[in-house]
């Protein structure tokens, strides 16, 4: 297993049909606390939300992952976790 992952995202509004609008990035697979689940998605969608987010907020030069609403399944669970286990297929807003 890889420590990285794939992500969308943005560090500066722009213009959507600038080529930099979106960005396609390999960025760190976050390790998950004690209440959170990580999930391996397999589904994503561009929500509302993400519009409002990129129009409204400009991130400074950080990677600003966008993927509001997603589907996939649970790779790891945090020590607190007891509802969910690794394997279930969840989706969520995250």
């Amino acid at each position: 297993m890889t420590d990285t992952m794939h992500a969308v995202g943005y560090r500066k509004n722009l213009p959507i049909d600038h080529p930099d609008s979106l960005i396609d990035a390999e960025i760190a697979i976050p390790v998950p606390g004690p209440h959170d689940l990580l999930v391996r998605i397999e589904a994503v969608s561009v929500n509302p939300v993400d519009v409002k987010m990129r129009a409204g907020s400009d991130p400074g030069g950080e990677l600003k992952v966008l993927g509001y609403d997603a589907a996939g399944t649970v790779s790891a669970v945090g020590s607190d976790v007891t509802r969910f286990r690794v394997g279930d297929e969840v989706w969520f807003p995250s």
